[in-house]
């Protein structure tokens, strides 16, 4: 890639307000605070007694207005650290539409990124291909918006191998355990024991994967004449008629996205796709509400 990856920074700034407003306020992303019984920062709501807990946490007052034994719940902030392992291998610098994989996974990240350092937690980035390209180190500083955007439209970072695996084995080593960890790729190329570094991670961290789709990339178009298609990650090609495999491919992408997904649910991780023909705002907000309900 010669040029720097086309990012709209005024449609950005949109996104980043929309989806700051949505995740932010509500505090929805990863589980910010997390609820228990007792004396805490803040009051959430009562919840009922039991002998195992501490009767001097009993609220008398609400106990004799609802007729049984109640303690009060609040929430605790938590401080998080998010990291964002980024494809940039060769497979995500492709768009059928207007706007590449990678230019999509970057405004998904810039977006997520500002809404996280917006609430005061902490936000790091690896770029990976077969290996790790590029690797910012964890700040709560907002000026690591600007850092991490900057590095994210560097095209000499983009190209290359894929092996989430390698990547996967070393992050268990650097991050510290409970971090957040947001693979954003279109998980083409998988290859060696990634099923058990994805359970390895997800044991150690929140692990959250975020599939990036091309429509191409889900359904190949009702052409009858021939076309050339190429591996990504190396020079084989061959010709084929789209028509007389439409249906095969879209059943064989079917399949290896529901692997992925159940994969990743099997480990104890979340996971969404997203695709590039529709704004990302509305899933991303979505499920990560969703994930909020499941965490509380």
């Amino acid at each position: 890639m010669e040029k720097k990856l086309k990012i709209d920074l005024r449609n950005v700034i949109k996104k980043l307000e929309i989806v700051t407003r949505e995740l932010v306020t509500s505090r929805v992303i990863g589980g910010y605070k997390s609820k228990f019984k007792g004396k805490g920062l803040e009051f959430d709501s009562y919840g009922d007694y039991s002998n195992t807990e501490d009767s001097s946490d009993i609220d008398w007052r609400a106990s004799l207005r609802a007729g049984k034994l109640l303690v009060k719940e609040y929430i605790e902030e938590r401080n998080l650290e998010v990291f964002f392992l980024v494809d940039v291998s060769s497979s995500m610098v492709y768009g059928s539409i207007q706007k590449l994989k990678s230019e999509f996974a970057a405004e998904v990240v810039a977006s997520l990124s500002y809404a996280i350092l917006r609430a005061g937690d902490s936000v790091g980035l690896g770029l990976f291909s077969d290996k790790v390209v590029k690797n910012i180190p964890l700040s709560k500083n907002m000026n690591q918006f600007y850092i991490l955007s900057s590095n994210l439209i560097n095209p000499s970072f983009y190209g290359g191998g894929y092996d989430l695996a390698a990547v996967l084995k070393f992050l268990t080593g650097y991050l510290r355990k409970n971090a957040v960890l947001m693979i954003v790729s279109d998980f083409i190329g998988l290859k060696g024991e990634w099923r058990k570094y994805v359970e390895i991670a997800a044991s150690k961290f929140d692990l959250i994967g975020i599939m990036i789709r091309d429509p191409l990339d889900m359904e190949l178009p009702d052409e009858k004449h021939t076309v050339l298609m190429e591996d990504p990650f190396s020079d084989n090609q061959i010709l084929v008629v789209p028509r007389k495999i439409k249906k095969e491919y879209s059943t064989f992408v079917r399949m290896s996205e529901k692997a992925m997904k159940e994969a990743f649910l099997r480990a104890g991780a979340d996971f969404v796709r997203l695709n590039t023909s529709k704004p990302f705002t509305d899933d991303l907000v979505t499920f990560f509400k969703v994930r909020k309900r499941r965490l509380v």
